[in-house]
């Protein structure tokens, strides 16, 4: 598919940030180019509410994000709750058709690789059976280099092909901080896939302009296949 599917080591890892940054770079120098945005499975308020809010998306509410609980809760338990089911062939349904229409579509998955979507499959499985290709934020702190690993395990055994890692500021870092707490060298060392880049901390995270420069800061022809070389000499 024409997309990039943003996965994260867990909840609050940044996939929100990479993407609002992704797609304020695609909005600012792509204007002539149609971008998707979707939340595969939403439980409680946030993403969904944010995106309406920060770009203007020619979409459905549906293809913004297919499936709504409202626990904050894993999707089983949550959909439990609700006596309701995991629809995951509306979210599939939802995915095919923005693709078709879009020329390309960023799609923020929930929690962690490992997270549950369903009683049997984990968001890493989903991307595997729907053969998406992806990127994993990895949020700078102490413990990302094993987050990392453990999830970088993760993808291989599940068949999960990711483009690479992203690493992202929970808070401001100075760069010695960064290099003690997330060392590239050491991550690419242990996981044997690259480091795309480094999300800078963002006091305003819905600055627009400020989201589009951190993201072009970013290995983005990696990321947005295909686009970058125009994008650069558009600046």
């Amino acid at each position: 598919m024409n997309s990039l599917l943003i996965a994260g080591t867990d909840t609050d890892a940044g996939k929100t940030v990479l993407t609002s940054a992704l797609a304020a770079y695609w909005q600012m120098y792509f204007p002539d180019r149609s971008l998707g945005i979707m939340k595969l499975m939403q439980t409680g308020t946030g993403d969904r509410e944010l995106y309406t809010r920060l770009f203007a998306l020619d979409q459905s509410p549906e293809e913004l994000n297919p499936l709504h609980f409202d626990a904050p809760l894993a999707p089983p338990i949550a959909a439990e709750l609700e006596g309701r089911r995991i629809e995951l062939e509306k979210v599939w349904t939802a995915l095919q058709s923005l693709s078709e229409r879009k020329d390309f579509v960023l799609v923020e998955a929930l929690g962690g690789l490992g997270s549950p979507v369903t009683r049997e499959l984990t968001v890493a499985d989903i991307a595997r059976d729907w053969r998406l290709r992806g990127v994993l934020v990895v949020p700078v702190r102490l413990g990302a280099i094993g987050q990392a690993v453990a999830n970088l395990a993760l993808a291989r055994h599940t068949g999960f092909k990711l483009r690479g890692i992203v690493l992202n500021c929970v808070k401001a870092y100075s760069e010695q901080e960064i290099a003690d707490l997330a060392p590239v060298d050491l991550i690419q060392s242990l996981t044997q896939i690259p480091v795309l880049g480094i999300l800078r901390h963002l006091d305003d995270p819905t600055d627009l302009a400020k989201l589009a420069k951190v993201a072009s800061d970013l290995d983005l022809e990696r990321l947005l296949p295909g686009v970058n070389l125009v994008a650069q000499t558009s600046k």
